[in-house]
């Protein structure tokens, strides 16, 4: 096994590890409570932001990944 294979394997697993993070700090940054039926919309916007950025970066990372691992070794 070459040590293109072996980056592109962990860019791939850390990839996925940091998508994960984000999309739960999407939905743990989102509430709503309805109270007397009013609907409260609690939210964390910058904690969102954070989330979207983790997933930015994992989509990077993921496809950093795949062009290592299709990469022909010269």
């Amino acid at each position: 096994m070459n040590t293109n294979r072996i980056i592109g394997i962990v860019l791939i697993i850390v990839s996925l590890f940091i998508g994960y993070t984000g999309i739960n700090k999407i939905s743990q940054n989102d509430a709503s409570v309805k109270v007397l039926g009013l609907k409260i919309d609690a939210s964390n916007e910058s904690g969102k932001n954070q989330g979207f950025i983790y997933i930015g970066i994992a989509a990077i990372m993921f496809i950093g990944g795949i062009v290592t691992l299709n990469k022909k070794q010269a």
